[in-house]
């Protein structure tokens, strides 16, 4: 990423107070495990994390993620990242495994795409999690359905994902023709930042490609039975020609969730359990129950409140291992 080209970042107060420490505001470009890739006024270079930062660190959320600004000494080969510093913006997961921990996609991104392909990888369920994650994270989510010459109806999709992602746009697309993403680009504007999520094999890639006006990402076709090759491993950032800041991210066959806003990713929900004859409906067999009556009449489909039922209790249950887990951190820091 050519470093003349940073986008707006902290604010001259934060930007002062580390220079007065002798260090540089930079930016996170990219991570490969430990290493880090920043980008600053000095140009681009390899990091990593200082050792103190490492140790007071209590999970994965303190340590630095593609897009976070950071607080380097660069006085070296390899430069020191002192200090993360505070994100307007943060997109996360849970991590994989047992552990309770939340895992940074990327940092201070104003648009995520939310990817989707009009053929076997298409689910309404699995884009509702998404829409949840996007939604909590500050950045605002913006729905795109991809390899439109796949399909024989683009506007069915359309108009079930449009029912669905409530407040959120929603973007057909394809790789075929000159003009296939030609509303991707109508939607960006130069120096702020857009991250694409989805599911290996839906074409995140080839629109990063096609906004880099070269090929910086490998690409891969999605498979028939939807097994898309993961030819994303790492999460890079990259600035396009038109002054934009783009983040490829792997592609993800389950999201499992962190932190979630249910109010906007089922605001149709949300206002009908609102009308509910008791607060506390469970909206099972409650007598007034405006949910239940929305589902019985069409208003609201079936699966998609089964979805918002799975969805709450894995979120509760996420919770309470977060929970745990910092009373025995705690616990054990009180006893060393």
């Amino acid at each position: 990423m050519n470093h003349t080209n940073l986008p707006p970042g902290p604010n001259a107060s934060v930007r002062a107070a580390a220079m007065q420490d002798g260090l540089c505001v930079a930016r996170v470009s990219g991570q490969e495990r430990d290493l880090y890739t920043i980008v600053s006024d000095h140009g681009t270079m390899p990091a990593k994390v200082a050792g103190k930062l490492m140790h007071q660190a209590t999970g994965p959320l303190d340590f630095p993620a593609v897009g976070d600004w950071v607080a380097a000494d660069t006085s070296g080969d390899v430069a020191v990242i002192r200090a993360v510093l505070p994100r307007k913006s943060v997109l996360e997961r849970k991590s994989a495994g047992v552990t309770s921990a939340g895992q940074i996609i990327a940092s201070n991104v104003d648009v995520v795409f939310i990817c989707m392909s009009m053929n076997e990888n298409y689910n309404l369920r699995r884009l509702e999690r998404y829409l949840s994650v996007v939604w909590a994270s500050g950045a605002e989510p913006c729905v795109l359905l991809t390899k439109r010459d796949l399909s024989l109806d683009p506007g069915r999709y359309e108009t079930e994902v449009g029912l669905i992602a409530l407040g959120a746009d929603v973007l057909v697309v394809t790789d075929k023709g000159e003009d296939g993403y030609a509303a991707i680009e109508r939607k960006m504007a130069a120096g702020r930042t857009y991250a694409f999520v989805g599911s290996s094999g839906v074409g995140k890639s080839t629109i990063v490609n096609h906004l880099m006006d070269a090929a910086v990402m490998a690409t891969s076709d999605i498979g028939k039975a939807d097994k898309g090759h993961h030819t994303t491993t790492t999460r890079q950032l990259f600035a396009t020609p038109a002054g934009a800041f783009v983040i490829d991210t792997p592609g993800m066959r389950e999201l499992q969730l962190d932190a979630v806003d249910f109010d906007s990713a089922f605001a149709d929900i949300e206002t009908l359990a609102a009308r509910c004859k008791f607060n506390d409906c469970t909206h099972g067999g409650e007598p007034r129950c405006a949910v239940r009556e929305a589902i019985e009449d069409g208003r609201l489909s079936a699966e998609r409140m089964e979805n918002y039922r799975k969805m709450q209790k894995e979120a509760d249950h996420q919770e309470r291992k977060a929970k745990a887990a910092e009373i025995a951190i705690a616990r054990w820091r009180r006893a060393h």
